[in-house]
C-alpha cells in the first residue's frame, strides 16, 4: 500500500472524519453491550486490520529493531489510548454522542497544555498552526 499524500493537513482532516464516524458507530454499537467489552472488540478488529495492512504493504518490522525509548513511549501511548477508549465508551454508553464527542475533543487543548508542561515549548500564536 503506497499512500502518496504527504500533507499532514490531509491526514489530520481524514483522522477527524474517521473520529466523527467512530463516535456515531460506537454509540449505536454499544447500545446492548458492556462498554468495556465493546472496547475489547474494537481493539481486536483494529489489530487484525492494521496487521493485514502492515503485512500487505511490507511495512512490518522486527520488534528487535525498535529502541528501548521507542518501546517505552509507544507503551505509554498504548496505555493512555486504552484508558481513553475505556472512558470514551463508558461516556458514550451513558450520554449522547453529540454531547460526549465535543468534550472528548478537549484533548486538542490538553495536548498543547501537556506538551508545554512536559517539554517547556511555547504553544501560542504561529506554533499552533
Amino acid at each position: 500500500m503506497n499512500l502518496t499524500v504527504s500533507s499532514w493537513q490531509f491526514w489530520a482532516l481524514l483522522s477527524a472524519a474517521f473520529a466523527a464516524l467512530t463516535a456515531i458507530f460506537a454509540k449505536v454499537g454499544i447500545e446492548n453491550i458492556n462498554s468495556d467489552f465493546a472496547t475489547f472488540i474494537r481493539t481486536v478488529i483494529i489489530l487484525i486490520v492494521l496487521g493485514a495492512i502492515l503485512l500487505a504493504s511490507g511495512q512490518f518490522q522486527s520488534p528487535a529493531t525498535i529502541s528501548a525509548k521507542t518501546w517505552a513511549f509507544l507503551g505509554l501511548s498504548g496505555l493512555a489510548t486504552g484508558a481513553s477508549w475505556l472512558c470514551y465508551f463508558r461516556a458514550l454508553k451513558i450520554g449522547n454522542a453529540a454531547q460526549v464527542a465535543p468534550i472528548d475533543k478537549l484533548s486538542v487543548v490538553l495536548v498543547a497544555v501537556f506538551w508545554a508542561a512536559l517539554f517547556g515549548e511555547r504553544v501560542f500564536g504561529a506554533n499552533l498552526v
